[in-house]
């Protein structure tokens, strides 16, 4: 999942031509995006868009509503949480009115704000690959800025002096 804010509402038309770029070339598939902008008298406006169908969003939302009523209450407890999260995602969105109320709460005005839920579909020939040879993910997660620095920070030298390149 994505979160981004703009600050101010001064949009070029950059953003939804690169998403689709990217859909287009199968590199990812939104399966949720919830986009609010807040003008700066405190109005919001509201963009929701998915590329999941019904049947998908359903199907997604049973998915993951197994896991969590796993999680949470065993075998019985996914068999809950798989027709809660068929339910929940009824309507196409995993984002709802209280995400959106949120999200608009968290920002000021004259602030613009997206949550986006993707699915990295480059990698799907990566994963069938990895479970036909009998992988086990261990671990999967996105290198951000953060992680960066705190590498960097643990490669300083002690003397804080910078390291010439």
């Amino acid at each position: 999942m994505l979160s981004v804010g703009f600050d101010g509402n001064r949009f070029k038309g950059e953003i939804l031509p690169a998403l689709d770029r990217l859909k287009e070339q199968r590199v990812i598939r939104i399966l949720d995006l919830l986009f609010v902008r807040k003008d700066e008298q405190g109005n919001v406006a509201k963009l929701t868009a998915s590329d999941l169908d019904m049947e998908e969003a359903i199907g997604f939302g049973e998915y993951i509503g197994t896991l969590v009523g796993y999680a949470a209450g065993g075998p019985e407890g996914a068999d809950r949480g798989a027709i809660a999260g068929a339910a929940a995602l009824a309507d196409g969105h995993l984002f709802d009115e209280d995400d959106a109320f949120q999200l608009t709460q968290a920002i000021p005005n004259g602030m613009s704000a997206a949550l986006v839920l993707i699915e990295h579909t480059w990698s799907l020939p990566l994963i069938e690959a990895l479970e036909g040879a009998g992988g086990i993910e261990l671990s999967n997660r996105l290198v951000g800025v953060d992680d960066l620095l705190a590498a960097g920070i643990q490669i300083r030298p002690a003397d804080s002096e910078a390291v010439e390149p």
